[in-house]
């Protein structure tokens, strides 16, 4: 039997809209079968040979890139997200769903790439303060993406996904902006907010979903995925606690995490308007950890999945491996300046990106 469609959800003539329908009306059967196409559960493999580019032989890492040239950038935090959860618990999510499709996509014959994660983020400032969040300033942060990315494009992966999964978007917003500005290399780079994403899954039972409240922070929602992805030992639903946010202004001015309301304001679009975390919600979680169930989290997660495969199917249809957007549309550099740079390493000509970087004294 297919599930109910809410009234006001609709899904668009797109192949994402059917995606997202499929995934809306398929069966729990169904939902269970792709998980397990994908292999989820897993344990973490951040230490499995052959997995992340950082713990692969260099010659098959050079085998990889050009059988596929999409890469995985998983970006988390370092954050208190309760006693129940660990602190790592928003890189974990994007690794562990990174992992998911390299695995699945190497046996479609498209070996995607996965880096090593970088695992200590930016923060709004009401979460200054807490015990166990370690707090990498917006600049820091952004260059270090920034060199992350250059690096990547000079080993031959210039098709980046930066999949985040924790509150300082901006900062990767503006990382690949400036990347562009500042180099002028030809690729596609996009940042997923994947729970963004995957907002239509975090609906709550009065709007059709399957949860009883909004996603917020280490609450019913986060602690859901948890109990789906993590192993055992790392959740301790006994330390589950629930908090009740306080707010200075009227409920409705600004979003939750997911943006799934459709409110006037993003929740990181001001400050001052509640108390700060370490006042507010001591605890760590914000919202209802206890309510928490890994039933919840399959449907959300069935579909970041299938997304990330039908958006990297789209890339490389569009643009093979070893196939760049046209120089002279995305950038104000020509092919003939870039053709020796285009290389791979190990193809004959093959220049490293670097000598283009004005600093180092490059062309620029």
């Amino acid at each position: 039997m297919s599930r109910e469609i809410p009234k006001d959800l609709t899904f668009e003539n797109t192949p994402v809209g059917k995606l997202e329908k499929y995934i809306w009306t398929a069966s729990e059967e169904e939902i269970d079968r792709i998980l397990e196409e994908f292999g989820i559960p897993s344990p973490p493999e951040l230490a499995k040979p052959g997995v992340y580019i950082q713990t692969t032989p260099g010659y098959k890492v050079f085998e990889e890139v050009r059988q596929c040239d999409v890469v995985l950038i998983p970006i988390g935090s370092t954050e208190f997200h309760g006693n129940h959860l660990p602190s790592g618990t928003d890189t974990l999510y994007v690794t562990q769903i990174s992992e998911a499709v390299r695995r699945y996509m190497k046996k479609k014959g498209k070996p995607v790439a996965i880096t090593w994660p970088i695992n200590y983020g930016s923060h709004p400032w009401h979460h200054y303060g807490m015990p166990g969040t370690v707090i990498i300033e917006e600049d820091h942060l952004k260059d270090y993406i920034i060199d992350v990315m250059l690096g990547l494009w000079n080993l031959g992966y210039r098709k980046q996904i930066l999949i985040n999964n924790h509150g300082h978007f901006w900062v990767l917003e503006s990382a690949i902006q400036e990347f562009m500005k500042k180099y002028q290399l030809p690729g596609i780079y996009i940042a997923l907010d994947w729970h963004r994403a995957a907002g239509k899954f975090f609906r709550t039972k009065e709007r059709g979903g399957e949860f009883e409240t909004d996603f917020v922070h280490a609450d019913e929602a986060e602690t859901s995925i948890a109990l789906l992805l993590f192993p055992k030992e790392m959740v301790d639903m006994d330390k589950a606690v629930d908090t009740t946010p306080r707010a200075y202004l009227p409920d409705g001015h600004f979003d939750k995490a997911v943006d799934g309301l459709l409110r006037p304001m993003r929740w990181s679009s001001a400050e001052g308007h509640i108390p700060i975390e370490i006042v507010n919600t001591p605890e760590g979680v914000v919202g209802k950890a206890t309510l928490a169930d890994a039933k919840k989290a399959k449907r959300a997660i069935a579909f970041i999945l299938k997304y990330l495969e039908l958006l990297i199917d789209q890339i490389l249809e569009k643009f093979p491996p070893g196939e760049v957007p046209p120089v002279e549309e995305v950038t104000f550099r020509t092919r003939e300046e870039m053709e020796d740079y285009l290389k791979l390493p190990g193809d004959e000509g093959w220049k490293p990106v670097y000598g283009l970087v004005k600093r180092l004294g490059g062309k620029g």
